[in-house]
């Protein structure tokens, strides 16, 4: 039997088939995936996801991938650290960080491009594309080449030189638009409808987003089975926070993990925070915002799942906070010297957000927190210009080598 039953409405609840389509053909409202989890029950256990592959592909048993042909850019299974310096410097005595910067694109995309890719090629398309800030173009690039698609991506024109070259090494058509991300997308959504191409964020979109689960069952495997009292996760369109949180209650219902409902934060920039603003007004209605934020891999100024993570936020007992770019700069250079971690702008959201929280009170320093940093800082580069120490010049010798070290703002060790 197959452990799919179709894709169902999150309004009204209508099932559909499973097919290429993302809304719901009665009240318009998204669809997402649906399980038989008793079939599921039946095929997976601890020890069978011990016994798979070092990469998400451990989960396939709660994946809406069929068949056994994968194609497998071994995304996933990255490290969970507990964060001891980070958690002594915010005063929390159980601070986890789940390193995603280490995916092979170098950002948690790579996650659900994975099931992306796979789908489209079961449901016979040649061409996979987006619309991305970034991360994901990247991610389609990669997983498309290496499955035999053809890749297009759309790009907001501004985007970081740094991810534009990050993707275009893969050989994919880029397609720069004039305006936001939200532009980019109406456009691929207009284009989605002409061309026949397995747009990751439209019409494959409920298949996608199932691979960003992999990172609550990752992180409750890594801790035992056991699931975190809080998660810190930044938030874009929203979709990765929903599935972190779907992802933690099918492994309880399950009954292959253990412990609380996490508490889920939402984690944004100032310059683009339309759900913490709706959070702030005590709202579920999201008003859509113009993005200015060092943050651009967070720059969605309407969250197509704004209102699922307010939902979440309420029903998790969670939180959410916004963050200046000054902050979120500081969060990404705490992380570094904490932990030995370059998270991109993203991490530094994540990161200054539960510093702030922690600051307030509004933290338990007893609680298990994990922090989500979703991408690697190599990639946003261009926010640290001006923000770093400049290195020490000196001729080449020891007499100038010792007189810099009486010059040094830093402390140097003894010989």
């Amino acid at each position: 039997m197959s452990r799919v039953t179709g894709l169902s409405c999150r309004e009204c609840g209508t099932l559909f088939s499973a097919t290429p389509i993302h809304v719901c053909e009665l009240c318009f409202g998204p669809l997402e995936v649906s399980y038989d989890y008793e079939v599921i029950g039946a095929q997976v256990s601890r020890a069978s996801i011990a016994a798979g592959p070092p990469s998400l592909w451990r989960y396939k048993a709660l994946l809406p991938v069929e068949g056994d042909r994968l194609v497998d850019t071994h995304a996933g299974w990255t490290p969970l650290i507990r964060a001891e310096n980070l958690g002594r410097a915010l005063g929390l005595r159980d601070v986890w960080v789940k390193n995603d910067t280490v995916n092979p694109t170098f950002s948690f995309k790579d996650r659900p491009v994975s099931i992306a890719a796979n789908k489209a090629l079961e449901f016979g398309f040649d061409t996979i594309a987006c619309a991305s800030t970034g991360n994901l173009a990247g991610a389609v690039a990669a997983a498309g080449a290496k499955a035999g698609l053809r890749p297009v991506i759309f790009i907001p024109a501004d985007l970081e030189p740094s991810k534009i070259g990050a993707a275009s090494v893969y050989g994919p058509t880029v397609v720069a638009v004039d305006g936001t991300y939200d532009d980019v997308n109406r456009l691929c959504s207009e284009i989605g409808d002409t061309y026949s191409w397995a747009f990751v964020n439209i019409n494959v979109r409920p298949y996608y987003s199932e691979g960003s689960k992999t990172l609550a069952y990752e992180v409750a495997e890594q801790l035992g089975w056991q699931t975190p009292d809080r998660v810190v996760v930044p938030i874009a369109s929203g979709s990765l926070f929903t599935k972190v949180w779907k992802g933690f209650n099918e492994l309880l219902k399950l009954g292959l993990a253990t412990g609380p409902r996490p508490k889920m934060v939402a984690a944004q920039a100032e310059g683009c925070s339309p759900v913490v603003q709706a959070y702030r007004a005590r709202t579920l209605n999201v008003q859509p915002v113009r993005p200015r934020t060092i943050a651009k891999s967070l720059a969605i100024g309407n969250p197509a799942d704004g209102y699922y993570s307010l939902k979440i936020i309420r029903e998790s007992g969670g939180d959410a906070e916004a963050v200046s770019d000054a902050e979120i700069i500081e969060g990404i250079k705490l992380l570094a010297r904490t932990e030995g971690i370059f998270a991109e702008t993203a991490g530094g959201v994540t990161v200054a957000t539960l510093k702030k929280l922690a600051e307030a009170g509004r933290v338990d320093p007893d609680e298990r927190i994990v922090v989500y940093v979703t991408g690697n800082g190599l990639k946003t580069l261009e926010a640290l210009a001006g923000q770093l120490a400049e290195p020490i010049r000196i001729p080449p010798s020891m007499s100038a080598f010792e007189a810099a070290l009486t010059r040094s703002p830093q402390p140097v060790g003894g010989r």
